[in-house]
């Protein structure tokens, strides 16, 4: 895709998990984050990853690595905040680093939808997947005031911005992702 850039969200305490780093985790025998990027990566100009511990083994899949420059495991929208810092292009695809089965069109078919919205978020069924979007990088400073305000929820940000919900029914399942280790050891 052109002009975008992407951003894999690694940067949370994985409490789901037991505290572990979810995106180091294996999974038929490569790290989760390295099926993410595997999938992400043709569909993307640059990769920016998102990380708050294990840099340097972040750092090793040959991306540039961001921390949260919001203190204290502050979620996605922390995240997404310190990769819009980092990319060069107008707009920016996200995924996290728990989803191995992510769309291979994912970001094709919601560049098609954004038309002149701020962000285009993957949707199946009534259920959006906040963490899987286009965003323009020009919300950056919209997003900015939002987590200095003390706003964390990335729905509540979402609903302060004009946003375009994409059906993906037809691949539900590629949103799955793995949160703790039982899902891990059957995936």
């Amino acid at each position: 895709m052109h002009g975008v850039s992407g951003i894999v969200l690694a940067g949370g305490l994985g409490r789901r998990m037991g505290g572990v780093d979810k995106g180091l985790q294996p999974l038929h025998g490569k790290a989760m984050v390295e099926h993410v990027l595997a999938r992400f990566a043709p569909q993307v100009d640059e990769i920016v990853i998102n990380a708050n511990q294990n840099l340097e083994r972040y750092r090793a899949f040959g991306h540039r690595v961001v921390a949260d420059e919001i203190t204290g495991f502050a979620g996605p929208l922390a995240g997404l905040h310190a990769g819009l810092g980092a990319i060069s292009r107008p707009i920016a695809a996200t995924v996290p680093c728990d989803s191995p089965f992510l769309p291979d069109d994912l970001v094709a078919r919601l560049q098609r939808a954004l038309g002149d919205n701020d962000l285009a978020v993957a949707k199946t069924g009534d259920q959006p997947h906040p963490v899987f979007a286009l965003v323009r990088r020009s919300v950056a400073a919209n997003l900015q005031a939002f987590l200095a305000g003390g706003g964390r929820k990335i729905d509540a940000w979402y609903a302060s911005l004009k946003t375009v919900e994409v059906n993906f029914d037809d691949e539900a399942d590629a949103f799955r992702n793995i949160n703790t280790l039982d899902e891990l050891k059957k995936s």
